[in-house]
């Protein structure tokens, strides 16, 4: 008896030990697709291309007068 609830204590105390490690599992859907990867470089090579300098403004010296 007290080798039957010892045992159930310590599967409890493992299953609970191990219900505090974290998972690092990753859904089958967050796996990478080659043909998805290279529509997204393009995308942003492509947002990349449009995006124009910015100019900064010219300060005009002004004379003074005497």
């Amino acid at each position: 008896m007290k080798r039957t609830r010892l045992a159930l204590v310590a599967v409890a105390v493992l299953i609970f030990w191990a219900s505090l490690l974290p998972a690092y599992a990753v859904p089958p859907t967050a796996t990478p697709s080659p043909g998805y990867e290279a529509r997204l470089q393009e995308q942003r090579a492509a947002s990349r291309a449009v995006v124009a300098p910015v100019m900064k403004s010219r300060r005009v010296k002004r004379m003074r007068a005497h």
